[in-house]
């Protein structure tokens, strides 16, 4: 059974693809938080809540697309299996980002929508693998 190459080869382009658009998800999220703290009467007591979900989500990500990709090119289900879960926490956040958080700009909908688009196809890919794996 070793002779078989399990990893999947889309799932870890996507890895990577997920990390450059992540880089740019972060940074434009980040400068739309100055820009509605300058622009818009933002509240202080909501400006640091959301600059602190901003980096614990930079931090989760950088966590999930490891273990995601290590598990996946090791043929490991435990750390996919982790990263997966991690996952749902990225959801959560990135639907804050999407409706919660004090002022969601056009421009917020549309990086979030392909955000979660990424999740989701990345989430059905590292199920496929982790049942490779475990079979």
């Amino acid at each position: 059974n070793s002779s078989y190459q399990l990893s999947s080869v889309p799932l870890q382009i996507l890895f990577y693809v997920n990390g450059i658009y992540y880089i740019f998800y972060f940074l434009a999220t980040l400068a739309m938080i100055v820009y509605k703290g300058e622009v818009f009467s933002y509240p202080d007591d909501f400006l640091a809540p959301d600059l602190a979900l901003l980096f614990i989500m930079a931090i989760l990500e950088v966590l999930r697309l490891y273990l995601g990709s290590k598990g996946n090119l090791t043929e490991e289900e435990a750390p996919l299996g982790l990263s997966l879960v991690i996952t749902v926490g990225s959801v959560i956040l990135s639907v804050y980002f999407l409706v919660w958080q004090t002022y969601v700009l056009k421009a917020d909908v549309i990086i979030n929508a392909v955000l979660l688009f990424t999740y989701g196809l990345e989430s059905v890919l590292k199920v496929v693998a982790i049942a490779a794996f475990v079979s």
